[in-house]
């Protein structure tokens, strides 16, 4: 085959592989939305609870019920907390039934129930409650730099690997550019990420338990003996696969897993949160 050929499959393959990691890593962590539908009479109600949202206002959950028949109420805490249960009605704008989850400080998290109400019959929603993570604004200029770098960090990865496999050439200049990449994404604009969010730079170990930037933490690590490793011994092909596994199984860990968070029962013992 030809070279030129097999490359470009080679990095076809790489970016449609780290794009599904992507896909993979957003859709099973805890901030994507709860979605799902619901039958009230015949009609088919599509509804999607968020559980991310900026600080500065309470976060709205929108779902669409034509049906003015149609009412609904949310139950809601504070998570980590020894809050009563609270209970308010959804608003209605126009054919949108509208929950209002009040406004708590960065990484600070409240659990919510919806239910759809119809006559004397209840439709819940979610049997599980929703939990939703308030995070402070993080300006477009480190947000995408950081997502970025870091999807190059995995892409870089995958190609280093099927570089080692195939018998290529290009092992030791493609490890470099995913130590860059993952210096960049994780270790800069990762914490820059982390401190808009949740006004803290790094709160993994040694200072906490974040997985987020423990993970970014390992892969680097791992990368990093890969690189001393090549630089000593070009020909050495163990730790380049080594850590190419590591970062991969890094990514099918869902991101924010275990991440920051504010522990309410630290304050009084119990109050309802305002609505």
């Amino acid at each position: 085959m030809n070279k030129t050929l097999k490359s470009g499959l080679l990095w076809l393959f790489a970016f449609l592989f780290t794009a599904g990691l992507a896909i993979y890593q957003r859709k099973t962590g805890p901030t994507y939305p709860v979605n799902g539908n619901v039958i009230v009479e015949n009609q088919h109600i599509h509804y999607k609870l968020i559980r991310t949202a900026d600080v500065g206002k309470d976060a709205e959950v929108r779902i669409v019920v034509a049906d003015t028949n149609i009412k609904g109420e949310m139950l809601f805490r504070r998570f980590k907390s020894y809050d009563r249960w609270a209970t308010k009605p959804l608003e209605r704008h126009g054919d949108t039934l509208i929950a209002y989850v009040p406004m708590q400080p960065a990484a600070g998290k409240v659990m919510y129930q919806v239910s759809l109400v119809k006559g004397d019959q209840r439709f819940l929603l979610n049997d599980h409650p929703a939990i939703i993570r308030y995070k402070g604004v993080v300006p477009g200029g480190i947000l995408w730099p950081h997502i970025l770098t870091i999807f190059l960090a995995m892409l870089f990865s995958t190609r280093t690997g099927l570089e080692v496999i195939f018998k290529g050439k290009s092992t030791f200049t493609y490890t470099w550019v995913t130590v860059v990449m993952l210096i960049l994404g994780g270790l800069i604009f990762g914490p820059l990420v982390q401190k808009y969010a949740f006004d803290a730079y790094w709160t993994g170990w040694p200072f906490g338990y974040d997985l987020t930037d423990n993970k970014s933490l390992i892969a680097f690590i791992f990368w990093m003996i890969a690189l001393i490793v090549l630089i000593k011994k070009r020909e050495n092909k163990i730790w380049p696969i080594i850590a190419a596994i590591m970062l991969l199984i890094v990514f099918l860990i869902p991101h924010s897993i275990l991440g920051s968070e504010v522990d309410f029962t630290k304050e009084q013992p119990a109050q309802t949160i305002k609505n």
